[in-house]
């Protein structure tokens, strides 16, 4: 699986937590399934995304997946 293949497969599974409602599973099994990728194990949105949910800004699911769908 290539980068942009592997990416994808993490965006799509971390939506569909969001979808149910658990923004913080969704973001969650994003960083988990980037960094276990040779091309994005050092991702920034890893960094960048758990810094903002330690803040509480990306706590609801929509906000989740913004966050999700707007990194490539």
């Amino acid at each position: 699986m290539n980068r942009t293949e592997h990416l994808e497969w993490c965006k799509k599974r971390a939506l569909e937590y969001c979808d149910k409602g658990d923004a913080m599973e969704g973001l969650i099994s994003m960083f988990s399934d980037l960094s276990k990728h040779p091309e994005t194990a050092n991702h920034s949105a890893i960094k960048i995304g758990t810094q903002l949910m330690l803040i509480g800004a990306l706590n609801h699911p929509e906000a989740a997946r913004h966050f999700i769908e707007g990194f490539n």
